[in-house]
């Protein structure tokens, strides 16, 4: 039986959580630069929790220039099991209004200007995100949401676009009524695909605090709406968190779902033939498989 450790990688809004005992911000080194920011590690209900800000403390990372295969990496390293992924997102759907929270389910990957993966030429690796988020955690946030008194869509489908800007509405009509994607963001992948090449249990919190573009009745993105959202979504958020530790405990059962063995038969290179700078750089993301 292994000890649980929840990762929190927190988006806009969120930068830290509350009531951590022992509290203290590790520098983490990674073989794929420095992660956005320190790492605030510490226990809650006697429970292990590492927390993440995905922008850096102060929001000095674009959705872009996260360093998303970094920050997964030093999560893994310091003993992570289960991330939760916090984001604000837009929605698609009238029913899913801002203020709500969707545990995202799949996705629609439209990034292109980041790296997805931590194998290549050398290690190859092709692993199934057909489903990408883990059920079991995904419940586990779901019942914390509830308990919070906050208004929950369990599964969604997420449009990942690449930004800084907003969609235009020709986008976001698009996305809503021909892809069939629920909300949008800017950071869900390569996130998602990135944990799951780890052997990481992921869940997506969705925040939502716009009806992105297509919405007749609301126009176009006001950035000074979202902030105002933010805020009252960060305090919900800490108290989704805060009610994860007693739900997941602090013994840890293998991964249902096998999350936690994603790279079983995923490795296709040849041991002689591998390259033993990029192994040496897997040695915490696929240390397990590799040996």
């Amino acid at each position: 039986m292994a000890n649980t450790m929840i990762g929190v990688i927190g988006g806009s809004g969120l930068y830290e959580i509350d009531g951590l005992e022992d509290a203290v911000w590790q520098e983490v080194a990674t073989p794929w630069g420095a992660p956005s920011d320190a790492i605030l590690t510490g226990s809650l209900g006697g429970v292990q929790m590492a927390f993440l800000p995905r922008h850096g403390r102060g929001h000095v990372h674009s959705p872009s220039s996260v360093p998303y295969r970094a920050n997964i990496d030093a999560l893994k390293r310091l003993g992570v099991t289960d991330v939760i992924s916090v984001s604000a997102c837009g929605s698609f759907r009238e029913a899913m209004a801002p203020g709500d929270f969707v545990l995202v389910d799949q996705y629609i990957d439209r990034t292109f200007a980041r790296e997805k993966s931590f194998f290549g030429p050398g290690c190859v690796a092709h692993v199934s995100v057909a489903h990408p988020t883990c059920p079991r955690l995904s419940e586990a946030c779901a019942t914390a949401a509830r308990d919070a008194g906050i208004t929950v869509h369990a599964g969604g489908t997420y449009l990942a676009m690449e930004g800084p800007q907003f969609s235009t509405r020709a986008e976001s009509l698009m996305y809503r009524d021909h892809w069939g994607a629920d909300v949008i963001g800017m950071t869900g992948m390569p996130e998602a695909k990135l944990a799951r090449e780890a052997e990481l249990c992921y869940a997506c919190v969705a925040m939502i605090t716009d009806y992105d573009s297509w919405h007749p009745g609301h126009g176009a993105v006001d950035i000074t709406a979202i902030i105002a959202t933010l805020g009252a979504n960060a305090d919900k958020g800490r108290a989704l968190v805060r009610r994860l530790p007693a739900l997941l405990g602090p013994d840890r059962a293998p991964c249902p779902h096998g999350c936690d063995r994603a790279l079983e038969f995923a490795l296709l290179t040849a041991p002689d033939r591998r390259d033993p700078a990029l192994v040496a750089r897997l040695d915490a993301v696929a240390g397990r498989v590799l040996g």
